[in-house]
């Protein structure tokens, strides 16, 4: 298989890594706070911390937590909070002191949040105010011991952080009322930790860095324990794969996934400080006009996001003016990259959307496009370096170049296994030790792979296999169209028939003309039998459509 225009292959075989190259990942942000101290690491709100600040702060934290919570080694410490800098501090301070990081999103319900604190076994949780009434609903269910809230506007600079919490809590009124004993202050806790009394703690890379949940390929929510060599060996191979493109100490990345999703958490947190980048942090990327005005004021490199932000982000008319010149990267993963959107996404920065695939279980990386690609090419990508991708049948039996299957992945990314569940983990592993993704698939005679759909969400139409990924991609050509899920529904006759759900870029469009683009550009089979018209469809905290939750309805 032969590659001369992409250095990292050699002889048709991608070039390996040192999966050893660092013992710990607190080892590799040490090297980054020596390296570019004085270069900017992250900014939110107005506020620039650099890699020194970051290098203090985590070391405060991490010292409160050794000696002021008497927590050890191993502990498992949560963090409830979106893309404000108190969220890399306490990161970084909890991965310095030797404890595993178990990241919750702080839109959960309080069912969700009981069953992951639970489940990880987390004593002590950092959260967001905003969050903290839900906390408070079932803490006295779970192991957590120690409470340490913060507010949005907490490390800005003064008096914005009085005004930006005061307007947060009083006037938007955001906050829902809590009472939670004995609660810290997260300032408090970094005002008393004495990093004079931090003591480094030896980490071995086969060791546990993070709980990382997810719904995985089945069941209930499942804690995908990354270690620290999981987590080095794929931002090294993230680093190796980007580094044609990134200057080190020059490059500003906007962040507007959140932190706490493996995607962000490695590509930009993790890669991106390796290099001293600069993150750029979002808190609410779902206000596109504030998303857009504060990209305006940033001569951005890289970026990283999700289909749906793209789109969202291309029929604001005002991000059209911001400026693209030294943007040289834009990475889309989470979920499919449409091609209407990448073309544009072209059109409008003229700069190539570079899809990525990957999941929390390989933490995340495991196919990239090219760096040199010049145009969407609707693949997900090569394996990356010490990486094997495969196509499998049911009978786990490797399939040929153009044959459809489950996508399987073997690599030093991929977990140890779900947290406490063994028989959960030998239903997703391979007897030859490789990870069954859930995804159905392909790979081309160039050795590219192309994501069909996810299994569970596959339609059988009278017993031929219909993919949403496809109608989704056709559909959203419409030039009338924003966004749009297909799902199957139950029918006597077929088995199941398809049922498009649509977001209108025109209130002018109609069902009938909708109807006909697709008998124009689809198998009879695969045309829609059903439409409905929405004004927003159900979404994941980083963007990614619900199809089961529009099943569901």
């Amino acid at each position: 298989m032969e590659k001369p225009w992409f250095k990292h292959y050699q002889d048709g075989v991608p070039k390996e890594i040192d999966s050893n190259t660092y013992n710990s990942i607190p080892e590799l942000l040490e090297e980054s706070f020596k390296k570019f101290a004085d270069k900017p690491a992250f900014h939110c709100m107005g506020k620039t911390l650099n890699y020194s600040d970051m290098d203090l702060l985590s070391k405060k934290f991490a010292s409160y937590l050794q000696n002021n919570l008497g927590l050890k080694k191993g502990d498992r410490v949560a963090i409830m909070s979106p893309n404000i800098l108190q969220y890399p501090v306490a990161l970084f301070g909890i991965l310095r002191a030797g404890m595993v990081c178990v990241n919750v999103n702080p839109l959960y319900t309080a069912r969700e949040l009981e069953h992951q604190l639970k489940d990880s076994g987390s004593e002590t949780i950092i959260i967001f105010e905003n969050s903290a009434s839900v906390l408070e609903e079932v803490i006295a269910n779970t192991p957590v011991k120690n409470v340490l809230v913060t507010q949005i506007g907490d490390m800005l600079k003064f008096p914005k952080s009085l005004i930006v919490n005061f307007v947060i809590k009083h006037v938007k009124k955001m906050v829902p009322s809590w009472n939670i004993k004995d609660a810290t202050p997260f300032l408090k806790a970094l005002d008393e930790g004495d990093e004079s009394k931090y003591q480094k703690v030896e980490i071995d890379n086969e060791e546990t860095a993070f709980l990382q949940y997810t719904g995985g390929t089945t069941g209930v929510s499942k804690g995908a324990e990354l270690t620290h060599k999981n987590i080095v060996s794929n931002l090294v191979q993230a680093r190796s794969w980007i580094s044609p493109l990134i200057e080190e100490g020059k490059e500003i990345i906007i962040t507007p996934l959140p932190l706490y999703h493996i995607f962000s958490l490695t590509a930009n947190c993790f890669t991106f400080s390796t290099i001293g980048a600069l993150n750029v942090l979002i808190t609410n990327p779902r206000d596109i006009p504030g998303f857009v005005k504060e990209l305006k004021k940033w001569d951005f490199t890289a970026f990283t996001g999700v289909n749906t932000l793209f789109n969202g982000l291309l029929n604001n008319p005002d991000f059209k003016d911001c400026g693209f010149d030294s943007l040289k990267l834009t990475l889309g993963g989470g979920m499919a990259v449409q091609k209407a959107v990448a073309e544009k996404w072209k059109q409008v920065t003229k700069t190539p959307l570079i899809e990525a695939y990957g999941l929390t279980e390989t933490s995340p990386a495991a196919c990239i496009n090219p760096m040199d690609l010049a145009d969407y090419n609707g693949s997900i990508g090569l394996p990356i370096s010490s990486t094997d991708v495969c196509i499998k049948d049911d009978d786990e039996n490797t399939l040929s170049a153009g044959e459809i299957g489950e996508i399987c992945i073997k690599g030093p990314q991929v977990m140890r296994g779900y947290w406490g569940r063994p028989e959960e983990t030998k239903k997703v592993m391979t007897a030859d030790g490789y990870f069954k993704t859930g995804d159905i698939g392909l790979m081309d005679e160039q050795g590219f792979f192309k994501i069909v759909d996810r299994k569970k969400d596959m339609i059988l139409v009278s017993g031929f296999n219909v993919y949403p990924n496809e109608l989704e991609d056709v559909i959203c050509q419409h030039p009338k169209v924003f966004e749009c899920a297909a799902v199957g529904v139950p029918d006597q006759k077929s088995g199941e028939v398809v049922k498009i759900f649509v977001v209108k870029n025109d209130d002018s469009l109609t069902e009938e003309e909708l109807k006909e683009f697709c008998k124009e550009n689809l198998t009879g089979y695969k045309v829609p039998k059903f439409y409905e018209f929405r004004t927003e469809l159900p979404k994941s905290n980083v963007g990614k459509i619900l199809r089961k939750d529009l099943r569901g309805q």
